[in-house]
């Protein structure tokens, strides 16, 4: 079990390294000038790439984090609060993940979008929920 527990850190780690840095892609995207087709279309691939990718990495995390729980048996019991908030957390992940891919959608069409502004906040998401779960899985605070 450990080696699953290490392959889920790795992936989850990598998986967050995508959603911290495609928000900031969209701030950039969010500042373009009118007329930089270019810059544009380069940002609209490095998104593209990176959400696929990122796609790719959230899958294993997901199903070792799942072994992880059915392997140790974690939830079951009194004391457990703890995982049923963090499966909170990684439901709102993934809700995360996928707008990040509707936000993408969208640019692609060339539908308008939020202003830089609003990306910088929205790119703080993870960050909290991140700090969240590690303090779950850590503390156990209840």
């Amino acid at each position: 079990m450990l080696w699953v527990k290490a392959l889920h850190i790795v992936f989850v780690t990598s998986w967050f390294a995508g959603l911290f840095y495609l928000p900031r892609i969209y701030v950039n995207l969010a500042m373009v000038p009118p007329g930089s087709v270019a810059e544009r279309e380069r940002l609209l691939l490095m998104s593209r790439k990176l959400y696929r990718f990122m796609t790719l990495l959230a899958v294993p995390a997901i199903g070792l984090g799942l072994w992880l729980w059915l392997g140790y048996g974690i939830g079951r019991g009194p004391g457990n609060g703890w995982l049923h908030a963090k499966l909170l957390i990684v439901l709102l992940l993934i809700a995360y993940h996928a707008w990040c891919g509707r936000l993408l959608a969208q640019s692609q069409r060339g539908e308008p979008m939020h202003s830089h502004r609003w990306f910088r906040w929205f790119n703080e998401v993870p960050v909290l929920l991140l700090l969240a779960a590690v303090m779950l899985v850590v503390v156990k605070p209840f």
